[in-house]
This record gives structure tokens, sequence and C-alpha cells, in this order.
């Protein structure tokens, strides 16, 4: 059977260090993959032939908030996240359960909690429900957007024009355009400044 392979993706060396012994308790045949930046994290979860679980900081080069997250849910959807972050957890957990993350756990933790949440993980497990976002909140909206939609909002965020959106994604510019009327449907909004007020949703505050 092919080795589970996890990806550690978290700008602090010291922090990937411990996150990898905690993988290492909790699954010692695992390959590890390890990122410092969104964009890394992105770029090898794209080329992994497998990946069993990532466990994201929210906060690192790269990220907007919860982006990277959203993203990486939308490169692989079956892939279990399990956000890792300094941020408030009464805040931040429901938000990336929403965009597509399974588990929170604060970096506060200790070795043993890392450890559970990875075997936990790792073993289907999901946390249990918190307090649902209000029906209408922006992120809920947001998280309704198909990974292309997603991709392509994002692209809005970073002051991107519609051709170079397109190239990014590799397809045309009608087809970034047409994506575009299916984001301003989706999120309520009237064009491209509403829309970049919508994706700050994506933003988060984090503890000192």
């Amino acid at each position: 059977m092919t080795a589970r392979t996890i990806l550690i993706a978290d700008d602090h060396p010291l922090f990937r260090q411990a996150l990898k012994l905690a993988v290492g308790r909790a699954a010692p045949d695992a390959t590890i993959l390890e990122a410092g930046q969104l964009g890394e994290a992105i770029e090898a979860a794209r080329g992994a032939a497998r990946l069993d679980l990532v466990l994201l900081d929210l906060r690192m080069p790269g990220s907007e908030g919860f982006a990277g997250v959203a993203l990486l849910h939308a490169e692989r959807p079956d892939t279990p996240i399990v956000v890792i972050s300094s941020a408030d957890e009464a805040e931040a957990a429901p938000r990336a359960r929403a965009y597509g993350a399974v588990g929170f756990v604060s970096k506060t933790a200790d070795l043993a909690t890392l450890e559970n949440a990875v075997a936990r993980a790792l073993a289907g497990d999901r946390d249990a429900p918190v307090a649902a976002l209000p029906a209408d909140d922006i992120s809920n909206r947001v998280a309704s957007l198909t990974p292309t939609e997603l991709k392509v909002l994002l692209g809005v965020l970073a002051g991107r024009l519609n051709k170079q959106i397109a190239f990014d994604l590799g397809v045309s510019e009608a087809t970034v355009k047409g994506h575009m009327t299916a984001i301003l449907r989706k999120l309520g909004v009237q064009n491209r400044t509403q829309a970049v007020l919508a994706a700050r949703a994506l933003d988060i505050r984090f503890a000192d």
C-alpha cells in the first residue's frame, strides 16, 4: 500500500518541526511535505499523487486570511485540512470549517493535542459541530462558490484583470467573464468593487 502523504504548511521552521514530531507519532509511515508560504503549499498539493492530510497555518506569506483554506480545499476537495493557528478559535473555527477545514487547533496546544488532531483527521473524524454562521453571512456566500469561481474571485481580490486571471487559470477571458457573472449573482453584488469587499470576508483577526 502506498505510504500516506501529509503536507505541513507553516512559515515558522520551529513550529513545522513540532508538527513533524506530532505527525511522526501519529503516522510514522507518512511521507511529509513542507511549505513555508501559501504558493508552495498549493504547488505541493497540486503535484502530490496522494495527499492524506494538510496541516495549515492561516497566517503565512501569500495568504489572505482564510484564502489558504479555501484554495487548498479547491485544489484537493477530498483531502482533510486541519487549521493550526494563533487566531481566536471562537471566531476562526467556524469560518475555517465554512471554507473546507475539518478541524482547528490552537498554536498554544501541546504536542499530545497536535498528535491527537492528526490521528483523528487521518481516521476520518471531524470536529464537533460549532455554532452555525448566520444564514446571510457573507462567508457562507463566498463558501458557496465553486473552486474555479473562488480562484477567479481571489484573482480579483489581488487586483488582477480578467485577461491576467484567464492566463493564470489557463482558460479564455470569456470563460473568466462567465465566472464573474456567476460570482456576482451568488454574492448578491453588482460589480467587481462590491465583489472585492465581499471577498474580504476571508480576512481574520489574529491574537497578539
